[in-house]
């Protein structure tokens, strides 16, 4: 028997089934991985014997694929080249209903990494750019979202010549999220300190909500100067709600934008400007993945938003589909649910207790 909170979280989910649904269109990179297990990376000149290897389309394609499995429309509006990997990316497209709107390169070929996991779990990535990271200040000027359209920015793009693309796109959002209708959607990444300082400014005038697992807000708090207390330690454990309010409410508080700080099974931290740090409890799961599902977490984030979903819930529904998709992970990449089984664990498993 559902709770009433439940009970209240299908009343909205039938209320909201029923609305057309807009599109996700993503500015981030697509590559091709090359995931290879190796005991221990070797040694710069040394050799090592890979125990298995797969190939899998990365970057912003996981993120559009989760929003195709909400059943929302996705856009990807980065560069595709030609040439082996990019047939590889158009064909994955093609499968997942995604539609390239972005430019196509005949001169040079999609990019790949090679991405290396050890026997203690760590990855280490080497890096091919390819036409995804050749662009320009025009790359996104196909660009035009209309009121209820998410627009998703990955901190990808922010390191390489399609930055000015992002620099551009940014210009024309402006800086007021309600007078442009539609929403914007930006997970940096741990090399933030590439991105100029310039860009940067650009990206947290324009109010966007970002989206950090822990160790990427820590490092966007660092760089922004953000009043966090460097020794609280954010480990599972003693002090961790603690540390993860703190880190949340201080760094939206800097940012004065809608912001989730990510933190696995725990689930994630939610604070809007004004508003009080909320904790969006997970749904546990052994992990069977390799890679992480942050994908997942930030594609359904953002088709909920699309749905009409609000942030809170839209956080809900994206934890309980992280969860499943590390729990049917394949190749040890985290599969994404349909929209349907994210709901049903969340109504089957709501982790919130019940209140009258």
């Amino acid at each position: 028997m559902l709770s009433r909170i439940a009970e209240r979280f299908t009343r909205q989910f039938e209320e909201l089934d029923g609305r057309p649904d807009h599109a996700v269109i993503s500015l981030g990179h697509v590559w091709v991985d090359i995931m290879m297990s190796v005991d221990n990376v070797p040694q710069p000149g040394g050799f090592a014997v890979s125990h298995g290897t797969a190939a899998a389309v990365g970057g912003s394609y996981r993120i559009l694929q989760a929003v195709t499995g909400m059943g929302v429309k996705a856009r990807h509006a980065g560069i595709v080249g030609t040439g082996p990997w990019a047939d590889v990316i158009r064909r994955n497209f093609e499968r997942e209903g995604i539609v390239h709107i972005g430019q196509d390169r005949i001169d040079a070929d999609s990019g790949f990494r090679l991405v290396l996991g050890d026997e203690d779990g760590r990855k280490t990535f080497v890096a091919t750019y390819g036409a995804e990271a050749q662009g320009d200040h025009t790359t996104f000027d196909c660009v035009e979202p209309v009121a209820g359209d998410v627009v998703h920015i990955s901190g990808n793009t922010l390191m390489d010549h399609t930055a000015a693309g992002v620099a551009e796109f940014v210009q024309r959002a402006g800086t007021d999220p309600k007078a442009r209708g539609y929403q914007i959607v930006l997970n940096p990444t741990n090399t933030l300190s590439l991105v100029s300082d310039h860009l940067l400014e650009d990206l947290v005038l324009a109010r966007p909500i970002w989206s950090c697992n822990r160790q990427e807000a820590r490092t966007l708090a660092e760089r922004l100067g953000a009043p966090v207390n460097p020794n609280a330690g954010l480990t599972v454990g003693g002090g961790f709600d603690r540390a993860m309010t703190d880190l949340c409410g201080a760094l939206g508080e800097t940012l004065r934008a809608p912001l989730i700080v990510r933190a696995g099974a725990r689930g994630a931290w939610v604070r809007t400007p004004g508003g009080d740090v909320i904790h969006v409890e997970g749904y546990p799961t052994k992990a069977t993945h390799k890679r992480s599902a942050g994908s997942c977490h930030t594609g359904v984030t953002c088709a909920m938003l699309a749905r009409g979903w609000s942030l809170v819930d839209a956080v809900r529904i994206a934890n309980a589909a992280a969860s499943l998709a590390i729990r049917r992970a394949v190749d040890g990449v985290p599969v994404c649910p349909d929209y349907e089984e994210a709901i049903e664990l969340v109504e089957r498993e709501d982790p919130r207790p019940a209140q009258d």
